[in-house]
């Protein structure tokens, strides 16, 4: 297993919790969950994409939902609490999160927003997400997912 220690990484070492990390190869052109999937030679439905948007009413918002699905915005708004949601310019991403596109990852974001993770992470039992860097995925349970973000399960991707 890789030894780099990100935030998120830290994140999970402080919680106590089990993960894998693995690395894969970038391809500058193509950052997409499902390209990273396959470098990983993990199903497409196990790699969650961390996607930041803003709620008219909450601010912003984390959804993570497995790569090869859209996000449901309407889906997102209602379990969120909001009348409408929409995605987050690329310019702001980096300064929301403190992650670059490519790298944005649920765990140890500059300023704790809510997450929203797909419903059928719980289908797995194991599921990855981004390691706060290019080319680092972590591998765990999603309820130590769940555990560690205070995130909520629901219906928001299609």
């Amino acid at each position: 297993m890789p030894n780099i220690k990100t935030n998120a990484v830290r994140t999970l070492d402080r919680a106590g919790i089990a993960y894998e990390l693995r690395e894969y190869s970038i391809d500058e052109s193509d950052l997409s969950a499902e390209r990273a999937a396959g470098k990983l030679g993990m199903a497409p439905e196990t790699v969650f994409k961390t996607l930041i948007t803003r709620g008219d009413r909450t601010g912003p918002v984390i959804a993570c939902l497995p790569a090869g699905t859209e996000l449901d915005l309407r889906a997102l708004g209602e379990a969120s609490g909001n009348k409408r949601v929409e995605m987050v310019p690329l310019k702001e991403v980096l300064d929301l999160t403190g992650y670059m596109r490519g790298a944005v990852t649920p765990l140890a974001l500059k300023k704790p927003f809510p997450v929203f993770l797909d419903e059928t992470a719980e289908l797995w039992p194991i599921i990855g997400v981004s390691g706060g860097q290019r080319g680092l995925e972590i591998l765990l349970a999603p309820a130590d997912l769940i555990g560690v973000t205070g995130a909520t399960l629901a219906n928001i991707a299609r």
